[in-house]
């Protein structure tokens, strides 16, 4: 199996020992996404901000391997409050308008940089 390593320029560096994502037998494995500011490198304020940001990210993060939303096959949804389900699907909805792909929402005790979203995907050409 070959596999080829994609960063995105636009999104922000990793925090740790790993890649934006590996694409491997056609599918994309993208790591988990903060709402980070790639210009800034710091976390966005509130809950809605940083959902919108990781998103935003994990455009990024597709359009370098020639994909978009409409390529995710599975997302994983990372949250530090289930009470916050509702208004993360309002602005999930915004990305992900139709033919929705599989998805997983878990809520944590805690996120890496004290985020209150995470995702994670996995996408195909």
């Amino acid at each position: 199996m070959k596999k080829q390593i994609i960063n995105s320029t636009k999104a922000p560096k990793p925090i740790g020992p790993y890649s934006h994502s590996v694409l491997a037998n056609g599918n994309l494995y993208i790591s988990g996404q903060l709402g980070v500011n790639p210009e800034s490198g710091k976390l966005k304020n509130t809950l809605s901000e940083q959902t919108t940001q990781s998103l935003i990210n994990l455009g990024h993060i597709l359009e370098e391997a020639h994909m978009s939303y409409e390529h995710v096959n599975k997302t994983t949804l990372f949250i530090t409050d289930m009470a916050h389900f509702s208004e993360v699907n309002d602005i999930y909805h915004t990305f992900f308008t139709e033919n929705y792909p599989a998805r997983s929402c878990v809520a944590v005790k805690q996120l890496p940089m004290n985020a209150l979203f995470e995702i994670e995907v996995i996408a195909s050409i």
